[in-house]
C-alpha cells in the first residue's frame, strides 16, 4: 500500500517570477511530517518567468538533479560549466565540498517548467562534479528508463547514492511495472498527465510513496510523464 502526497497539499513559494511547489520541507516551507523520503530530500516543481532565475548561490554535500518538462534552463557554475538544459536532458551537479551556481530561464519570451531534485550523497566532502545526458524520445517512450543511478546502469547519469531514478513518457492506456529488490523504497512523481494506480487516478504534482513494495504498477489514463525513484530502505 502506498502513501499519497497530494499535489494540492504541497508547500508553495510564489515570488512573482518564480512559482515553486515543495513536496518536502524547503526554504521557508517547513513541515516536520514531510522532511524527505529516505535519501530523497528535495522535490520541487518550479516555474520560472521568461528571463528570470536564481542568482548565484552556494550548495554543498548534495546531489542535485534538474529535469526540464517545458522550456529551457540555463546553468552556470564555479566549475566553469555553462549549459542549457531542455526536455529529455538530465543535469546532475554534485555539490560536494562546495559549489556556486546560477539557474536562469534561457528564454526571454517563454516560461521554463522543471523539477529540481536533491539526493543526500553517500559520502560527505566529495569533489564537486557535473554531468549532463540527453535521453531521446524513443528511450523514454512507454517504458521506465533509468536516467540516474549509483552504478551508471544503461548509460544513466551517475550519482553518489544507492538509487535508481527512472523517467517515462507514457501514451494513454500504456501500463508499466517496476519490481524493486527487497528492502527498497519507491517514490512515484506524476510530472504531467494522469496515471492510475491500484484503481485510483492521480494527476500532475501528485506523489506516491511505498516502503518495501513487491511491485509497483501504473497505467496512463492520458498521456503522462512520470519519475520513479528506487531508493534504499
Amino acid at each position: 500500500m502506498f502513501t499519497l502526497r497530494a499535489a494540492a497539499e504541497r508547500g508553495r513559494s510564489n515570488l512573482g517570477w518564480l512559482d515553486s511547489r515543495h513536496t518536502f520541507s524547503f526554504s521557508n516551507y517547513h513541515d516536520p511530517a514531510h522532511m524527505g523520503f529516505g535519501t530523497l530530500r528535495v522535490l520541487n516543481e518550479d516555474r520560472v518567468a521568461p528571463g528570470q532565475g536564481f542568482a548565484t548561490h552556494s550548495h554543498r554535500d548534495m546531489e542535485i538533479l534538474s529535469w526540464v518538462l517545458e522550456g529551457a534552463l540555463e546553468h552556470k557554475d564555479s566549475l566553469g560549466i555553462g549549459a542549457v538544459i531542455r526536455p529529455g536532458e538530465l543535469q546532475r551537479m554534485s555539490a560536494g565540498t562546495g559549489v556556486t551556481h546560477s539557474e536562469f530561464n534561457a528564454s526571454a519570451v517563454a516560461p521554463v517548467h522543471f523539477l529540481q531534485i536533491w539526493l543526500l550523497p553517500d559520502t560527505q566532502g566529495l569533489a564537486p562534479g557535473y554531468a549532463q545526458r540527453v535521453f531521446t524520445a524513443g528511450e523514454l517512450r512507454d517504458q521506465l528508463r533509468p536516467i540516474a543511478s549509483g552504478d551508471g546502469r544503461e548509460g544513466s547519469v551517475t550519482v553518489h547514492q544507492d538509487v535508481v531514478v527512472y523517467a517515462a513518457r507514457l501514451g494513454a492506456g500504456v501500463a508499466v511495472a517496476h519490481v524493486p529488490a527487497a528492502a527498497r523504497r519507491v517514490w512515484l512523481q506524476v510530472a504531467r498527465g494522469a496515471v492510475e494506480v491500484d484503481g485510483r487516478v492521480f494527476n500532475a504534482g501528485d506523489g506516491l510513496a511505498w516502503v518495501r513494495p513487491a511491485r509497483v504498477t501504473l497505467r496512463a489514463r492520458e498521456a503522462a510523464e512520470v519519475l520513479l525513484f528506487d531508493l534504499a530502505a
